[in-house]
C-alpha cells in the first residue's frame, strides 16, 4: 500500500476503525454476516468516522474562517467585478462550513451592503453545496478524482448560476428592505491565535449540535438501504436501467433538509447498492442547495420570479451533472 493509498483508506476512511467495530461486535456474540449485526456495524462506524472528521475539518475550516469575518468578507468581495467576482464568491463560500439555511443570512447581511446580486447567489449556491468538508468527507467515500470534480462541478453552478442572474439584472426583484437596509460598517476585531482557537472550539460545538440530528438520520437511512433494501430496487431506480434516475433523485432531495454530512452515508449505501453515481451526486447536490426549509426563507428576501430563477438554475445544473458523470462513470471510477 503507497502513501496516498494508505491516507485514504487508514486516515479518511478509517478502516482500521471498522475492523475494530467489527471484532468488538463479534466479541459480544453479535452475527455480523446478518442483517441487524451488519447495521448495528454500519451505524457505529459511519457515525464515528463521520463525527471525528465533521468535528476536525469544523475547527480547521473555523480557525481559517476567522480571518474572514463578514465585514472583512464583504471589503474583499467589494473589489472585484465581473464573472471573476463570481468566482471569488464561489470561492469564499467553500471555506465556510453551512448549511443552506445557515447561508441565506449572510447572503442578506452581502446584498443589503450593495455587492452586486450576481456575486450574492454565486455564494449562496457554493456555500451549502460544495465546502473543504465535503471534500475530504467524499474523498473518505469514493477517492480524490470524484471529490475533486464534485467540488468542481459545484462551483462551476455557482458561478454559472450567479453570472446569469447578474446579467438579466435582476435587482428589482430583491425585496426592498433589504435593497434599503443600512449597511453598519464595523471593525473586525483583532484575534489573537488563543482567541482563534477559541472561537473555532466554539464553532465545532455549535456545528456538530445542529448538524448531529442528521448524522443519526442519515446513517440511519444509509444502514436501511445497505441492509434492508433488495439491491434490485435500487438498480431498477436508481440504476443505468432508469433514465429518468437523475431526474428523480434530484426531484426527491429538493424537499429534504440535511447538510453534506447528513447526505454522504445515503450516498456511500446507495452506491454501494448500485446506484448511478451522477445520479447519487445529483441527489447530494439537490438537498444541501434546494432544501425546503431554504427556499421558504429564501422566498422572504427575494421575489417569486426571482427565487424560481435560482431554482431552475441549480435544478438544471444538478441534472446536468448528474447526467455527465452518468455517462462518464467508468473513467471515474
Amino acid at each position: 500500500m503507497n502513501a496516498w493509498q494508505f491516507f485514504q483508506n487508514q486516515i479518511l476512511g478509517m478502516k482500521w476503525l471498522d475492523a475494530l467495530i467489527w471484532t468488538c461486535l463479534s466479541k459480544i456474540g453479535m452475527d455480523m454476516q446478518g442483517r441487524i449485526g451488519g447495521s448495528v456495524h454500519f451505524f457505529i462506524y459511519d457515525v464515528l468516522k463521520i463525527t471525528i472528521l465533521l468535528c476536525l475539518l469544523i475547527f480547521i475550516i473555523s480557525y481559517i474562517q476567522s480571518y474572514f469575518p463578514p465585514e472583512r468578507s464583504r471589503r474583499i468581495l467589494g473589489r472585484f467585478g465581473g464573472i471573476g467576482a463570481n468566482i471569488i464568491s464561489a470561492l469564499l463560500g467553500t471555506v465556510t462550513p453551512f448549511c443552506s439555511c445557515s447561508s441565506i443570512p449572510l447572503f442578506i447581511g452581502f446584498t443589503s451592503s450593495g455587492l452586486p446580486l450576481g456575486m450574492t447567489f454565486s455564494f449562496l449556491i457554493s456555500s451549502p453545496m460544495v465546502d473543504l468538508g465535503s471534500l475530504i468527507l467524499l474523498m473518505s467515500v469514493f477517492g480524490f478524482r470524484i471529490a475533486a470534480l464534485y467540488v468542481l462541478v459545484g462551483l462551476a453552478i455557482a458561478i454559472i448560476g450567479g453570472t446569469v442572474i447578474e446579467k438579466l439584472h435582476m435587482e428589482k426583484y430583491v425585496e426592498s428592505f433589504i435593497l434599503s437596509a443600512q449597511n453598519v460598517v464595523a471593525e473586525s476585531p483583532s484575534f489573537t491565535m488563543l482567541d482563534r482557537m477559541k472561537y473555532a472550539k466554539e464553532q465545532v460545538f455549535t456545528t456538530f449540535k445542529k448538524v448531529f440530528p442528521y448524522i443519526l438520520l442519515g446513517v440511519g437511512i444509509g444502514a436501511a438501504i445497505h441492509y434492508w433494501i433488495p439491491e434490485s430496487w435500487i438498480q431498477n431506480i436508481l440504476g443505468g436501467n432508469n433514465p429518468f434516475g437523475v431526474i428523480l433523485a434530484t426531484l426527491v432531495g429538493i424537499p429534504m433538509y440535511a447538510d453534506i454530512f447528513g447526505t454522504i452515508p445515503i450516498a456511500e449505501a446507495l452506491f454501494a447498492k448500485g446506484a448511478q453515481l451522477g445520479t447519487i451526486l445529483s441527489f447530494m447536490m439537490a438537498v444541501t442547495t434546494l432544501s425546503l426549509p431554504s427556499i421558504i426563507m429564501l422566498c422572504k428576501a427575494v421575489k417569486p420570479k426571482l427565487l424560481a430563477l435560482f431554482i431552475v438554475i441549480c435544478t438544471i445544473g444538478i441534472i446536468i451533472v448528474g447526467y455527465f458523470f452518468n455517462v462518464f462513470q467508468s473513467v471515474f471510477i
